[in-house]
């Protein structure tokens, strides 16, 4: 075989095997099958999870709402003692 039939040879397996490359079929974005099946896992989770009673909510409704309340007057009373505090240095020294 000669060097110009071993080129044409391997030129004409380059293009089969580009044509082959080409023609391959590409591969599908799989995006759209993980959200499924994150959605369906997030489901059978929301299956599992113990849910509060609607007494049990208002219960811990009411604790919150007792803790805001708390901390509020704390804070208040802290504020009125700071501007006391300041009041009367500025006085002693104003």
């Amino acid at each position: 075989m000669s060097e110009q039939e071993k080129r044409d040879n391997a030129a004409q397996k380059e293009s089969v095997s580009s044509d082959k490359k080409a023609k391959a079929p590409k591969k599908k974005d799989k995006k759209p099958n993980r959200v499924l099946r994150w959605l369906k896992d997030l489901k059978g989770e929301l299956k599992k999870v113990t849910w509060p009673s609607a007494k049990d909510t208002a219960k811990n409704v009411g604790v919150v709402i007792v803790c805001v309340i708390i901390v509020g007057i704390c804070i208040w009373v802290f504020d009125y003692l700071a501007h006391a505090v300041v009041g009367a240095l500025l006085k002693l020294f104003g």
